[in-house]
């Protein structure tokens, strides 16, 4: 008999609405499993358990969502009131706000007990999530190995069935390259879907929040609840025909999709089993009734320092308190500093640059409805393998060399996915997760979701359970 960590968000949802299981059923139930993967940096039981009794003594809603009542868990660079949010920094570690992000009160609107605030490393900086007040987030499909990262913990949670579902971020792969590494769904959505109020803290529009699931189903259905604009926001994205869980019932039609496997911001050879991967999708796509085709890469060689300047203000923009800058890690100082010697002018003319290229590739990839690429150029390396604290140029390095595509989607804005098509034998007798990357044009996440359900029904993935589960 499955136990309720077994069935989707959904599932569990629809268990809620019939009554067969409670709220505080569901939150009790998550709340007794052994965080053995470094998913959470604070758990919060108390709360968990006292928002999901005020939904049964309220009742439920009759415009109440499919998710009301399953539980879920916050990213730890989201501001949460009441609750110890530190950022994955040491320099924050007994920080305590006193006022809850967009993304938060969306969630506790919608009816989403919070199970705790999920591993991140500090800033969301890295792609890897080892931070200094947490043991790392692994993967539970191997636990010697990273589960990603910024939103490592987040995928190592849901992975390794901590919480049904979970919210993470992304401002150059945060959420698609800890779902290839932990076997998820993992969606940034387009710049604008979901609202960063009150901080803002991103001039640049690389990041945003989105879903991070086991099923296309139950990151459409997260997606509808953080979905949405809120008064002051400085963009936002059209909305849209209906609700994102519909759209993944929809036929998307015989689509044409670009594929390109050139990494776009490193010049590294690609391990092959991602290259196997991209393969695979590219046939299984055709078997679909889909046309792909080769397209040159769509930013230049140009668009990296670009990137990295921006990365680099704005993790300089992330200071510690007061008397306490030497908790930070050697990558955030190093980046900072770098950071920090970029004039505002140059920080300007960056911005400008930024938005052109990101324009004409836009333009180069209008004609196509999705993009395809690899998620990752390699499996997810060994805890340590990436962090450097004695070189942090080394580090950054070794992220890029990691992750050399997910950042094209930030820079253009684009909705992109990371579908969990591809699994490998390690070499030692273990199997992997080995994500593959679809994008779209702006705004289009409804078409993206659609295409993204399709082949989930092709080649579902959704029985596969890791050892550490």
């Amino acid at each position: 008999m499955a136990e309720l960590h077994d069935l989707s968000a959904l599932e569990q949802g629809d268990l809620v609405r019939t009554g067969e299981v409670t709220p505080l059923e569901l939150v009790d139930h998550y709340l007794a499993r052994a965080d053995h993967v470094g998913a959470f940096i604070t758990r919060t039981p108390q709360p968990a358990r006292e928002h999901a009794r005020r939904l049964a003594a309220r009742g439920r809603p009759g415009d109440a969502g499919p998710l009301w009542g399953v539980p879920t868990a916050v990213k730890d660079l989201n501001l949460t009131a009441g609750v110890r949010t530190t950022f994955g920094s040491a320099a924050y570690a007994d920080f305590v706000p006193d006022v809850s992000d967009a993304v938060v009160l969306s969630l506790e609107a919608a009816g989403l007990p919070s199970l705790g605030k999920t591993n991140t490393p500090e800033f969301g900086s890295p792609c890897y999530t080892e931070s200094d007040v947490a043991p790392p987030a692994v993967t539970p499909w191997d636990t010697r190995r990273t589960a990603g990262g910024s939103s490592g913990g987040a995928a190592a949670a849901v992975a390794a069935g901590l919480a049904p579902l979970a919210q993470g971020s992304d401002g150059g792969g945060s959420i698609r390259i800890p779902a290839s590494c932990c076997g998820l769904v993992g969606l940034k959505p387009t710049r604008g879907r979901i609202s960063a109020a009150p901080m803002y803290a991103d001039p640049v529009g690389l990041a945003t929040s989105g879903p991070l699931a086991r099923t296309v189903g139950d990151a459409a259905a997260l997606l509808d609840v953080l979905a949405g604009r809120r008064v002051g926001d400085p963009a936002w994205a059209p909305p849209p025909s209906g609700s994102f869980l519909a759209a993944c019932a929809r036929d998307p039609g015989r689509l044409r999709i670009a594929r390109f496997i050139t990494p776009v911001i490193i010049d590294i050879e690609v391990a092959p089993n991602s290259v196997e991967a991209w393969e695979h999708a590219s046939r299984l796509l055709e078997s679909l009734g889909h046309s792909v085709e080769d397209v040159p890469v769509p930013l230049p060689p140009e668009a990296v320092p670009v990137f990295e300047t921006c990365w680099a203000v704005l993790t300089a923009l992330s200071t510690a308190p007061e008397g306490k800058e030497h908790l930070l890690r050697p990558l955030t100082r190093w980046l900072s500093e770098r950071g920090r010697a970029v004039s505002g002018p140059d920080f300007g003319l960056a911005i400008g640059a930024m938005r052109r290229l990101a324009a004409d590739a836009l333009a180069a990839l209008a004609p196509y409805d999705a993009v395809l690429t690899p998620t990752l150029a390699t499996l997810p390396p060994m805890v340590g393998g990436l962090r450097d604290d004695a070189d942090p140029a080394a580090d950054f390095e070794a992220q890029k060399a990691f992750t050399p595509w997910t950042s094209a989607w930030n820079v253009t804005g684009m909705p992109a996915v990371s579908l969990p098509l591809h699994w490998v034998d390690d070499g030692a007798g273990v199997e992997l997760p080995v994500g593959v990357m679809l994008a779209a044009r702006p705004a289009e996440e409804e078409l993206l979701l659609a295409l993204a359900a399709q082949v989930e029904a092709a080649a579902p993935w959704g029985d596969r359970r890791p050892p550490a589960w």
